[in-house]
């Protein structure tokens, strides 16, 4: 048999076991994802881009000028002249003037940045930088002890140009202004093309500047699409948080909506309930002829059916209040120390009439002891009244209706209600569930009835704390049961013995 649980009254049910996926944006997220990953730049990144290389510049201001220095105390050390003293002067002045290019753009926002400016001014930068390689590059060192001082110079050069091909990653093209002209000046100023140690090492600086290129084209590409997914992040989250914010006052406006209806419908029933009850008492009165003969038997007919429909309309007014109080948080819960068995025994026998009028059948399955429970008495029992009047509204003639009580397995007890009637289609259990809501069986066999049994029902439980289950299957029957918390069993106390009774009398 399937099973039903619903937490709230209202009559809208959410069925959240579905996926709900909006599928046109799904599908545009991953086209343009797509997208992203096939292309190899975007020129809506050139500002980032070139705020990326001036902040790496700027962190990596000291490296390349602390290995000149070294380079420069080096060739001291070696024996080379004045030479590498100038060569070093100029080419921390270069990376100098290339740092507070750096700097200037890194402190621009980025709105301000014009891209084609920057670009060039640190390509020239950059330029100027590779001059002062190129003059080492050129430089020559007789008096060195060193035998092969040009690959000296060509190691230098891989060192310098891997370090400038890492930092200068988010500026395509910035490596090849930078080593171009240094290689060019190595091949043709410092390299003796005819020892071969000296034509391999031009060789592999020309496949070095090559191989160091591409890898810093790729970096670029890759820095291109990380920032397309950030962008597209930043996107999708500030589109979330409108959501969001849209959601947030949906639902203020749909809670003070809830609350106000909520609060209408409670003045308007304790307004309706005062000429309903007069209405009441005075057709019978007229249907009892009280006052005096009313002479014609049609008048006391009429009578009798203003006090049926005014009857009907009170019910249907109290059963709104109920739920209309429950709903708004008003309902007061009077609790005491009650006893289920004897409240299921009262509701049995006062239902016990009506049942007997459609030939249906009432048995009882109870445990035989179990404690009180902490609960409202009141809302205990019309519990379990609606529960037994859904239960013989669509119970069909000779048919039975069974009523258990007794413990859960959590230690808590339950109120069991069962038919043999027509049973409830599984798509339409959430439709009874809610407020005012009917199956097709009701609507069909015409039963009288609001639908709000089960909602308040719902709602009393949950003030319980406990749990409510609706279990049906078409043509074998529906059963109903409310469950109360462990919470809410009073444990008996053991009983004094005798001595101690006499003595607690004798003080």
């Amino acid at each position: 048999m399937s099973l039903q649980r619903s937490s709230t009254a209202d009559k809208n049910i959410v069925d959240r076991s579905k996926p709900h996926r909006n599928s046109d944006v799904a599908r545009a997220v991953r086209k343009t994802r797509d997208r992203l990953s096939q292309q190899s730049g975007n020129p809506d990144f050139d500002r980032e881009l070139l705020k990326l290389h001036a902040r790496a510049m700027v962190s990596g201001v000291t490296a390349i000028p602390l290995l000149v220095v070294a380079i420069a105390a080096a060739g001291l050390f070696a024996g080379m002249g004045v030479e590498i003293l100038i060569w070093a002067l100029l080419a921390v002045t270069c990376y100098t003037a290339l740092a507070l290019i750096a700097r200037r753009i890194d402190r621009t926002e980025a709105a301000e940045v014009k891209p084609a400016q920057a670009r060039r001014d640190f390509l020239l930068a950059h330029f100027a930088s590779g001059l002062g390689w190129a003059y080492f590059a050129s430089l020559g060192c007789n008096a060195c002890a060193l035998d092969q001082f040009p690959i000296v110079k060509a190691v230098i050069l891989l060192l310098a140009m891997a370090a400038t091909a890492i930092m200068t990653s988010s500026l395509s093209g910035a490596l090849l202004a930078t080593f171009v002209v240094p290689v060019a000046a190595y091949a043709g100023i410092g390299t003796s093309l005819w020892v071969p140690a000296e034509a391999i090492m031009l060789v592999l600086l020309v496949v070095a500047l090559l191989f160091f290129a591409y890898v810093a084209r790729h970096l670029n590409r890759s820095t291109v699409m990380l920032l397309s997914f950030r962008t597209e992040k930043d996107g999708l989250i500030a589109e979330l948080e409108t959501a969001k914010s849209m959601s947030d006052e949906a639902r203020r406006r749909a809670e003070e909506a809830n609350l106000a209806k909520s609060r209408f419908l409670a003045s308007m029933s304790h307004e309706l309930r005062t000429p309903l009850n007069a209405i009441l008492g005075f057709s019978e009165v007229m249907a009892k002829e009280v006052l005096g003969s009313m002479g014609n038997p049609t008048y006391r007919d009429y009578a009798d059916d203003i006090h049926d429909s005014g009857q009907h309309l009170l019910d249907l007014i109290n059963e709104i209040l109920d739920l209309s109080r429950i709903e708004a948080g008003r309902y007061q819960l009077n609790e005491e120390p009650v006893m289920l068995l004897h409240i299921a025994e009262d509701c049995c026998h006062m239902m016990e009439l009506r049942a007997r009028n459609k030939d249906i059948r009432i048995t009882q399955d109870f445990e035989a002891t179990l404690p009180r429970l902490f609960a409202d008495e009141r809302a205990v029992r019309q519990i379990v009244l609606n529960l037994l009047s859904n239960a013989i509204k669509f119970t069909p003639t000779g048919g039975e209706v069974r009523v258990r009580v007794g413990w859960t397995a959590g230690g808590g007890q339950y109120v069991s209600v069962r038919d043999n009637g027509p049973g409830i289609p599984a798509d339409e259990i959430p439709v009874v569930l809610s407020a005012f809501g009917q199956g097709s069986i009701a609507i069909k066999s015409a039963e009288q009835g609001t639908g709000l049994g089960l909602p308040i029902v719902q709602g009393l439980i949950a003030m319980h704390d406990g749990e409510f289950q609706l279990h049906s299957k078409l043509r074998e029957g529906t059963e109903a049961i409310a469950i109360f918390p462990p919470t809410r069993v009073m444990e008996e106390l053991p009983a004094l013995p005798m001595r101690a009774v006499a003595a607690g009398r004798r003080r």
